[in-house]
């Protein structure tokens, strides 16, 4: 095969960036997948630029060199950018791909503006692509594996691409390590809801973490497992054989169900300074947090209890949150977020507005049925700057009252000083403290909130009335794409937001009956257990 000019974009940012937090943290959040993505493509035999964009860069330096593939990881809120990106390289000849969470979660969009939509990606996709390597216009080809890998390349392997994104990190420089795919949780609003739990070779993560010893002086690794430690014995054990007392920091999503006292005393000897646990909701997802049938205030006080705890072991904790949940009605939801930030002092708010990506999750094709999704372009889909769909029990102004003044109560104030207060250690305390004051999203909720009551076409869009873009919406666009806004096909400024339902098992798109016969089984069990994990690891999660 020839050997090729191959291009891999990691768009951690989906323009440029402008704040301290961003500069010190962005380039931390480089995905694993497009640094596997080069490293296979150079064991193909091909020569390999990678490029992290983490918002700093200059896009159109970094994107001079001449290219015959590109391929684009990306989220759903750089899509736009990732659109206008391969329009740019289609106009010079070169064959695009899409992969990451976007292309799993819109891959019907994707095919507009891309010659291959990757879903689930293995090296024989990845073999595939680069062996066809033809446009395919104006539909592009999805190609998917029937599973996740069960090996990725080591960290030795992608050290080159690991090494130059760290680089342009001044001051936490984070490697990034994964020890399983998929999740055994089946919350019904989640990407991974729908792939099968899978662990990666434990003895790889033995050499892994050698290696990053080799070369970097006490360095933090950031596992990007969706829930670290399901198989918790086997995961320390890896990493207790290995790495000497204080040699390496960890940070890691977990669950609450699998931070037990016993295991938070592993865990610090170990090295772990950050955890991450989803609480979600104060009325659902109880076997998650730990809490069985318990709701309300009583699972407040249960779950403020258990972070505490977490906190005499380990310093940083970030509670993560989402609002606007079909199980919340009136203020309590609220309110009682506020309590457990009163009662829980030292953890770190954060909130994600519900958002239903595409065919991410099985939650997604009910609120399209109800017709309550929303065609919000990709570019606001982050989790805060917009929810694409209407609340069951909240008129729009009412539910952002509530967003802004529980998000204000958080992140300011008071709360911003006892946050300070209660967090030990001064990375930690700094780390807090620059993150809080350097989010912009009150002030955007705020704005939301005030064009709900004044303007008539941002009000109508958001019932669902409309189709046509308020120009708020449009403005900030422009702004945050800059020079590629006019690299912007006309028609990807919105996309369908209801293709999935359309097209359930994406039988229109080629994902294959194979995958479409999977997909409805995890599907049926989802819909039937929305709240329950799909296995037990040695009884960690019940």
């Amino acid at each position: 095969m020839k050997r090729l000019r191959v291009t891999v974009l990691d768009l951690v940012n989906k323009g440029p960036a402008k704040g301290l937090f961003a500069r010190l943290m962005n380039a931390n959040l480089a995905s694993i997948m497009p640094q596997v993505i080069a490293t296979w493509c150079q064991e193909l035999g091909h020569n390999v630029r990678y490029v992290c964009y983490t918002g700093f860069e200059d896009l159109d330096h970094e994107l001079l060199e001449e290219t015959d593939v590109l391929f684009v990881g990306a989220f759903s809120r750089s899509a736009q950018t990732a659109y206008a990106i391969s329009n740019l390289y289609r106009q010079k000849g070169a064959v695009t791909v899409i992969g990451g969470p976007h292309a799993r979660c819109y891959p019907e969009d994707a095919t507009l503006y891309f010659d291959y939509v990757l879903g689930l990606t293995d090296k024989t996709v990845v073999d595939d692509v680069l062996r066809e390597r033809a446009p395919h216009r104006p539909q592009g080809r999805c190609l998917s594996a029937a599973r996740q890998p069960t090996a990725l390349p080591s960290v030795a392997a992608r050290w080159r691409f690991i090494e130059q994104t760290i680089a342009k990190a001044p001051a936490f420089k984070f490697v990034p390590m994964i020890g399983s795919m998929g999740c055994p949780y089946t919350c019904s609003f989640c990407i991974d809801s729908v792939v099968d739990y899978q662990p990666l070779a434990f003895d790889q993560m033995r050499d892994d973490l050698r290696f990053v010893l080799g070369k970097l002086k006490r360095p933090v690794v950031a596992w990007h497992d969706p829930n670290f430690g399901v198989r918790f014995d086997d995961y320390m054990s890896a990493i207790e054989d290995v790495v000497p007392a204080g040699g390496i920091r960890f940070v890691a999503e977990s669950s609450l169900s699998l931070l037990s006292e016993s295991h938070l005393k592993r865990l610090k000897a170990s090295g772990f300074v950050g955890i991450l646990p989803g609480i979600e909701s104060w009325f659902e997802l109880g076997n998650k947090s730990k809490t069985g049938r318990c709701a309300g205030m009583e699972k407040v006080r249960q779950v403020s209890d258990h972070v505490n705890t977490i906190l005499r072991y380990i310093p940083f904790v970030q509670t993560n949150f989402v609002l606007g949940l079909d199980s919340d009605a009136g203020r309590e939801p609220f309110e009682l977020t506020k309590r457990f930030f009163e009662l829980t002092p030292g953890a770190y708010p954060a909130f994600s507005l519900l958002t239903a990506y595409g065919r991410a999750a099985p939650l997604n094709l009910q609120l399209q049925r109800a017709g309550r999704v929303l065609p919000v372009p990709f570019f606001f889909l982050d989790g805060n700057h917009a929810m694409n769909v209407r609340p069951l029990n909240y008129a729009w102004a009412q539910f952002y009252d509530l967003v802004v003044d529980t998000t204000r109560h958080a992140m300011t104030g008071g709360r911003l000083l006892s946050r300070f207060a209660a967090n030990r250690g001064v990375i930690t305390k700094m780390f807090n403290l620059v993150r809080a004051t350097s989010s912009g999203r009150v002030k955007f909720q705020d704005r939301v909130r005030s064009l709900l009551i004044t303007d008539a076409n941002v009000r109508r869009f958001f019932e669902g009335e409309s189709r046509i873009l308020p120009d708020f919406y449009v403005e900030r666009m422009r702004r945050g794409l800059g020079p590629l806004w006019s690299a912007l096909p006309p028609s990807a400024l919105m996309h369908d937001e209801n293709a999935y339902l359309a097209d359930p098992f994406g039988q229109s798109i080629g994902l294959g009956a194979a995958r479409a016969e999977v997909r409805a089984e995890r599907l049926r069990l989802v819909a039937t257990s929305p709240d329950a994990p799909f296995i037990t690891s040695r009884g960690e999660v019940a």
